[in-house]
């Protein structure tokens, strides 16, 4: 069973930058970022294998967010850069042990996520 809590989620003017970390505790082989905005389902936006090596984005994310991994921390990273309003979305970390990271389900452990809300 992996721990995960997230932080650093808020407010921001469309346009703006939030970054957002996530602490790890316990084994697993990928972790990534999800979102879930109200009246919608749940979304990947990111994910990355537990080495820091080899990252994967949501189209909808791709050349403004930046997922990456603090090994000796064991923390999760997300800089979130030209924030848009449909970006507004609670923000969750989750981590799976299944082989590869390159798809959005098989993730078994989630935290309790942190608030985007930009405007």
């Amino acid at each position: 069973h992996v721990q995960l809590v997230e932080s650093g989620g808020g407010s921001v003017q469309a346009g703006g930058s939030l970054t957002l970390s996530c602490k790890a505790s316990g084994y697993y082989n990928c972790i990534g970022w999800f979102r879930q905005a109200p009246g919608k389902d749940p979304e990947g936006v990111a994910t990355i294998y537990c080495n820091g090596g080899h990252v994967y984005y949501a189209d909808s994310v791709t050349g403004r967010f930046t997922v990456s991994k603090d090994v000796a921390k064991n923390t999760l990273i997300l800089q979130m850069n030209g924030l848009k309003s449909e970006d507004s979305a609670m923000y969750y970390c989750a981590a799976r042990n299944l082989p590869g990271c390159n798809a959005w389900s098989g993730f078994n452990d989630w935290g309790q996520g942190t608030q985007v809300t930009v405007s």
